[in-house]
């Protein structure tokens, strides 16, 4: 029997996964990006690694088949369907610093590296999660730029995961450039 989360645009949400069961992201509206973070169940210390990841699978990009791995190198989740394809390994969640930083707003700014941290009852000093349908461009002199998504309403991406895990999952809040399409919209997880 599987369980649906509905995520509201700018939120966050702590969902338990069994090893074995499949985790489906859907863009409800289209153009929203997903801040996907893990640690393996009761033990918060081993977590989703996006620079392991990339390290493992030797790619900027997760494809269909790929494994995402834990900061100790261990098979995490595979993935096993991508209606996209495209998805940001680089970027850490936003937060006050980087809206300040970038946009000179930072002060009571709903964003993710918040959410997920709250959804956890954690406090990690940084977040690089997997953002899912971000659409970060990367030249070839290594240059990079955040696009609009290449989602549409709808559009899905489903994991099995390998392992007990606690994800923490937020509904990205940056409205103020390309990242989102230019707003906020809510996410959906079904859990199967």
């Amino acid at each position: 029997m599987s369980q649906e989360y509905f995520i509201p645009a700018c939120s966050g949400k702590r969902i338990e996964v069994k090893q074995g069961q499949t985790i489906t992201i859907v863009d409800i509206e289209g153009g929203q990006v997903v801040d996907f973070f893990a640690e393996v169940t009761g033990k918060a210390e081993e977590f989703l690694s996006t620079g392991v990841t990339i390290d493992c699978n030797e790619s900027l990009r997760l494809n269909i088949g790929d494994t995402i791995y834990t900061n100790l190198y261990r098979p995490m989740m595979e993935v096993i369907e991508d209606d996209v394809g495209e998805h940001d390994l680089l970027h850490p969640c936003c937060r006050p610093e980087m809206y300040y930083f970038f946009y000179h707003n930072g002060e009571g700014h709903s964003n993710c590296f918040d959410n997920i941290n709250e959804a956890l009852d954690e406090r990690r000093p940084i977040i690089t999660p997997v953002n899912l349908f971000m659409y970060t461009k990367i030249s070839a002199d290594g240059s990079i730029s955040v696009e609009a998504p290449k989602s549409k309403a709808g559009d899905r991406i489903v994991l099995r995961a390998l392992m007990d895990i606690t994800l923490g999952v937020a509904a990205c809040s940056v409205s103020e450039s390309k990242c989102n399409s230019g707003k906020c919209s809510p996410v959906k997880v079904i859990i199967g």
